[in-house]
């Protein structure tokens, strides 16, 4: 007696759909994980075995990892890399910042191409972001309530998640990269669940975000929001606006989360030229001597990881000795300021011109490549992923002008590039692709109802 094939229980291939994401999802997860100490940290690790993993698997397929367009696009950063490796003032110095560009802008994203089959994949990744949002989120909010956090102003109230004192900036990257992806999501086509499901979170987000008191958290995470919301049209900008209103009025009625602290935080945005406070002075401080590291040193910069050894020299006695830190566990002590605190500023101090325009340049082809897919898919299903895409990396773009690389967050930075490249520079338009996403989206969509 023959029989039928019977294909397997939803469940099963929703779970074998999710197999190919699965590593970048702990590399997500991991990143979440209290830091150990000033080495790599898990999240880390796991990239470098992922990258290892993509590896092997491209040499035992034998088969190309990058179209033409993905490998110039995503290794252009070698370049100037490259050069200001040779200015290093020490091998060892060479060694750390190089492996660790290559980490975030270089092999993340690739393995994030090579691994990412389909939308259904994007979108398992992207979710794993507004888990991690999520937890953090929860946890900087209890931070507030109990007075746990951070010191802010001579009060230990600053939400600062699993990352500590010493990384203020890990939560709030954590928790607006996943309002940017849950925005995506509930702007998106995705089933009717999952796009309500994505709104609340990313409405949910917003109370911790506030609570992290990082103004260019705010400025990049708006910026990219909107941006998102032009993009999906009119008519849902209009009800999502009204949303984020009605969300602000609970949030600051209802549970008082307009206090003076916050309210203080909101207003200093538009008094950085009159009255600056002093970590706004030592920013200023550190982007004139940043500048002033190029205009010696045009076309190289000053070398990887040399802008500490050259601060100093070019800094006013303005700069301060340095943040304070205290709370959430840590001792009270001076942190020394080793970054002008502007990723745009970093590499042209570090890698000069020609590192700048080589990693810049390939940022805004991702761009570029991003915008002009989503103007294809804004009337199909792949709109959601589209409007994640392209919001993330805003969020970035702008995040970089008053923030840069270091900490157990970095990774989540090229997690986040890899996803915009996959959707930039990916061959998922074939036709075998395209209808291997078609099947599983109606999986997903079967297992919502």
């Amino acid at each position: 007696m023959s029989h039928a094939l019977v294909p397997p229980p939803l469940p099963r291939r929703a779970a074998a759909a999710l197999v190919p994401a699965l590593p970048l999802v702990a590399v997500v997860v991991l990143a979440g994980l209290p830091p150990t100490g000033d080495g790599a940290g898990p999240a880390d690790v796991v990239s470098a075995l992922v990258v290892g993993y993509c590896v092997i698997r491209l040499l035992r397929e034998r088969r190309r990892p990058l179209s033409p367009v993905a490998a110039v696009v995503l290794g252009l950063p070698v370049v100037g890399l490259a050069l200001a490796a040779m200015g290093a003032a020490s091998p060892q110095d060479a060694l750390d910042g190089l492996s660790r560009y290559l980490q975030i802008f270089v092999l993340v994203p690739a393995a994030v191409l090579v691994l990412l089959r389909g939308r259904a994949d994007f979108r398992v990744l992207a979710w794993s972001f507004v888990g991690l949002a999520l937890w953090q989120g929860a946890v900087g909010v209890h931070q507030y309530v109990t007075g746990t956090g951070a010191s802010y102003q001579g009060e230990t109230v600053r939400a600062v998640g699993t990352f500590g004192a010493t990384d203020v900036m890990g939560m709030a990257t954590a928790v607006s990269l996943g309002v940017v992806c849950a925005a995506g999501i509930a702007l998106g086509r995705a089933p009717v669940r999952q796009r309500a499901a994505a709104a609340g979170c990313a409405l949910l987000l917003v109370l911790p975000l506030a609570l992290s008191f990082s103004r260019g958290a705010w400025i990049a995470t708006a910026l990219a929001c909107t941006v998102q919301l032009a993009l999906a049209g009119l008519r849902r900008a209009l009800k999502v606006a009204a949303a984020v209103v009605a969300a602000g009025v609970v949030l600051t009625g209802g549970f008082g989360v307009g206090t003076a602290m916050l309210q203080e935080r909101i207003d200093s945005i538009t008094e950085v030229t009159d009255t600056p406070d002093q970590s706004v002075v030592d920013r200023y401080t550190l982007w004139a001597a940043a500048t002033g590291m190029w205009r010696e040193h045009p076309l190289t910069g000053v070398g990887l990881k040399g802008f500490p050894e050259y601060r100093d020299g070019h800094a006013t006695l303005a700069l301060s000795s340095g943040s304070d830190i205290e709370g959430a566990g840590e001792e009270y002590h001076k942190q020394a300021l080793l970054s002008p605190h502007s990723m745009y500023l970093l590499v042209l101090s570090e890698q000069g011109l020609i590192g700048l325009l080589t990693l810049a340049g390939g940022w805004l082809a991702l761009l570029v490549c991003a915008l002009r897919r989503l103007l294809r898919a804004r009337r199909g299903p792949g709109l959601d992923c589209a409007l994640v895409a392209v919001g993330l990396l805003l969020w970035l773009l702008t995040d970089f002008v008053y923030g840069d690389i270091g900490g157990p967050s970095t990774v989540l930075t090229g997690v986040a590039l890899g996803l915009t490249a996959w959707w930039a520079l990916s061959r998922d338009d074939r036709p075998h692709t395209a209808r291997r996403d078609e099947a599983s989206e109606r999986v997903e969509e079967a297992a919502t109802r």
